[in-house]
């Protein structure tokens, strides 16, 4: 399983924005952590569509977080930074839909099936309070 950059980044901005517990902009946030502007502006715009963050405007606004860490899973931030389920391996989620047509004869689809299913949960159980820590 791959994290995109996006995923990184967006956890890296997560953790500076809860401990600092004020509205911090794109700028601040960019510039700490030495990347793109415009690739973080638009990373924070979709936790901030996903409810992940809350978005002030004005001289004095940025993001915060829109409810407290420990009730903001990995998986709602790996799911709103890339835009879809993170997946271990690059298969359909129903053996009926094998884009291959092999799905019925597939020994490998069952037991990567599992697999992301356990890092799914894993993913889930873990919150944003727990990588901070």
């Amino acid at each position: 399983m791959l994290f995109t950059r996006a995923t990184e980044y967006a956890l890296l901005a997560l953790v500076i924005i809860a401990k600092e517990n004020k509205p911090l902009g794109t700028d601040y946030l960019s510039k700490r952590l030495n990347i793109s502007r415009s690739f973080l502006a638009k990373i924070l715009q979709n936790l901030a569509k996903k409810k992940i963050l809350v978005s002030y405007k004005g001289a004095t606004g940025g993001f915060m977080l829109a409810r407290p860490a420990h009730n903001i899973s990995i998986k709602e931030i790996t799911d709103a930074a890339e835009g879809r389920g993170v997946a271990i391996f690059d298969c359909a989620p129903d053996q009926a839909c094998c884009p291959s047509n092999q799905g019925d004869f597939c020994t490998l689809w069952p037991f990567l099936n599992r697999l992301q299913t356990k890092v799914d949960t894993f993913l889930q159980e873990l919150s944003l309070k727990d990588i901070m820590e």
